[in-house]
Order: structure tokens, then C-alpha cells, then sequence
């Protein structure tokens, strides 16, 4: 009887130790600061945004006025001496739009690093940006940018409704207009 009582301790103790594990890991913080994110990710999406005019698609597509349209995702966010270094999903998306239709004209998901100062005005400006090489080298890249469980965040998916109706408001498009290719 003894030996049933102790293997049935051993157990529960077990379970309650892969429970408390798991738990430590499901819920282990961030670390963003939710104010110094609502300070730098409009300099952030604006940067991104700015650095993508004039590689897509619908640039060259006459009579669509195709625009960029981005938005990050912090993953990590520290600040030193008025310096900031933030690592982000990115997800940019290139829109037009032709005879009531959104126009889907390309874009990419990729993580990055973006490094920002404070400037004298006390708002932020983009000193440098760093992204994964294509190829291979992306997930080396990845792994020695980024903390061990924000990594494992860069794989996760970014929705663009949120991109899709800022454009169809900047293209003064209904709220239903559907959604083609360029």
C-alpha cells in the first residue's frame, strides 16, 4: 500500500510540475511596454511604408494609384538613453484601386529590427533597419536576432483586414468593395 501511495504522489507532483512549466512558458511576458510602443510603432509602419514605394508591382500598373500600406507587431521593445530597439513582425501590403475594386497588387511578411533615437522634438526617427537575407539564411538570421521565445513568434501569421480597410478608406472605397488582382 505504501509503495501505491508513493507512486501516486510521485505522479501528481509530476503533473502539477509539467502544468507549472508549461504555464511558466505559455505565459512568460513579453516584455512590451505598451506606452513606448504607442510611441514608436507609428514611426515604424510610416518607415516601412516609405522604404517599400517603388518595388512593387502596381507602382508600374497605369491608372490604379497603387499605394504601401504596412503594420508592425512588436516582439520585443527595450529603450536605453533614448534609444529604442524594437523587434517586429512586419506584414506590407501594395493596394490600388480600379472601378469600385480593391486591387491586391503584392506584398510580404517578413520580421526585422528596427532600431529608433529620440530626436530633439521628444519624438522618434529610424536610425537603421535590419531584415533577413533571402534564402536559407533566414532562419539563422532569425535565431540570432531575436530572444529565445520571440523567435518562435516570427512564425506566427498577420492579418491584413486591418491594412485592406485603410485602404479602402485612403481609396474612399465602401467598406465592402471587393478585393481583386492587379
Amino acid at each position: 500500500m505504501t509503495g501505491l501511495s508513493v507512486r501516486g504522489w510521485a505522479t501528481g507532483v509530476g503533473a502539477v510540475l509539467v502544468l507549472v512549466g508549461t504555464g511558466t512558458w505559455v505565459m512568460w511576458p513579453p516584455g512590451v511596454d505598451g506606452r513606448l510602443w504607442g510611441e514608436v510603432r507609428p514611426v515604424i509602419e510610416a518607415r516601412l511604408a516609405a522604404d517599400s514605394r517603388g518595388s512593387g508591382y502596381g507602382e508600374t500598373v497605369p491608372g490604379i494609384g497603387a499605394r504601401w500600406f504596412c503594420r508592425a507587431e512588436a516582439l520585443e521593445l527595450a529603450e536605453h538613453d533614448g534609444r529604442v530597439r524594437a523587434g517586429v513582425n512586419t506584414l506590407c501590403m501594395e493596394y490600388g484601386a480600379r472601378d469600385q475594386v480593391l486591387l491586391e497588387c503584392g506584398g510580404g511578411r517578413y520580421p526585422q529590427v528596427v532600431r529608433l533615437e529620440r530626436g530633439p522634438d521628444d519624438g522618434y526617427r529610424v536610425v537603421s533597419r535590419e531584415e533577413p537575407p533571402d534564402g536559407a539564411g533566414n532562419a539563422e538570421w532569425t535565431k540570432t536576432h531575436f530572444g529565445f521565445f520571440a523567435e518562435s513568434e516570427t512564425e506566427d501569421p498577420m492579418s491584413s483586414a486591418g491594412l485592406e480597410a485603410e485602404a479602402r478608406t485612403y481609396f474612399g472605397l465602401p467598406e465592402d468593395a471587393p478585393i481583386g488582382d492587379c
